[in-house]
């Protein structure tokens, strides 16, 4: 069993990847970390994001769970990097700079950056990646909805589905975010559309259209524990991993 603290506790993904791992075996959170002002959450007494460096020290974790902010990620990876605690984030919304940060971390201990920890999102990704190579020339549209409190649009998901078409396509082409008024469409743009709403977990989905057919690829999140499990999957995976950066997709691939 590994052990693990979780940041960003108090949010709706850590205190989803506390109770998550309350129900498994192989894994248990030996500290939980947020700036709120909670004094548990899911059973676990949360400490103050001032802290960390204590915690890590004082528990010593095999790996830290965060799903925070931004500015509280790098930080955090900073202080990881100084103990020798592998970090798997699901944080996004993150600047070129905070991205250079984290990098700049792993140079000391593994570091696992992810947008979505969903094993279909992987399934995905390749499919898109099929479906952009034998379809060139098709006009490419993309949809993603999320609950109405998340922050970033579009999702970090959404910016690795377009990271997946730009590796697929042999041309560049232009992100347009949404229509408005006499605004025909041009050659090589790809349409990205942002909808926020209720209490929806996450849903994206892309649109080929050409040669008079339409091919539709899309997931859904039911629960957010699908993205929980994958958080402690990957933490599991990391835990010991030599320091470097990885993705999700290193999970998957074993």
């Amino acid at each position: 069993m590994i052990r693990i603290g979780v940041t960003g506790a108090a949010g709706r993904m850590g205190r989803t990847v506390i109770e998550t791992a309350s129900d498994r075996e192989d894994v248990t959170v030996v500290f939980a970390v947020d700036a709120t002002d909670d004094e548990t959450v899911a059973g676990k007494p949360i400490h103050e994001p001032d802290d960390i460096a204590a915690l890590l020290a004082t528990h010593e974790p095999d790996a830290i769970v965060d799903f925070s902010v931004p500015e509280a990620t790098v930080g955090l990876a900073d202080a990881c990097a100084e103990a020798g605690v592998p970090l798997v984030t699901g944080t996004t919304g993150f600047e070129d700079d905070q991205v250079a940060a984290l990098e700049d971390a792993s140079g000391d201990v593994a570091v696992l950056k992810a947008a979505n920890f969903a094993r279909g999102i992987q399934a995905l990704l390749a499919t898109v990646r099929a479906a952009t190579e034998a379809l060139p020339g098709y006009d490419i549209e993309l949809t993603e909805t999320h609950h109405n409190a998340k922050q970033d649009a579009p999702s970090g998901t959404a910016k690795t589905l377009l990271e997946a078409l730009a590796d697929a396509r042999e041309e560049d082409f232009a992100e347009v975010y949404g229509r408005e008024g006499i605004d025909p469409r041009e050659a090589g743009e790809v349409g990205v559309h942002v909808r926020r709403a209720g209490d929806v977990r996450g849903e994206h989905e892309l649109m080929f259209a050409g040669n008079d057919e339409v091919l539709t690829l899309s997931h859904r999140a039911e629960d957010r524990g699908v993205f929980a499990a994958g958080a402690l999957d990957a933490a599991i995976w990391i835990a010991g991993r030599e320091p470097g950066f990885y993705t999700f997709g290193d999970v998957i691939e074993g």
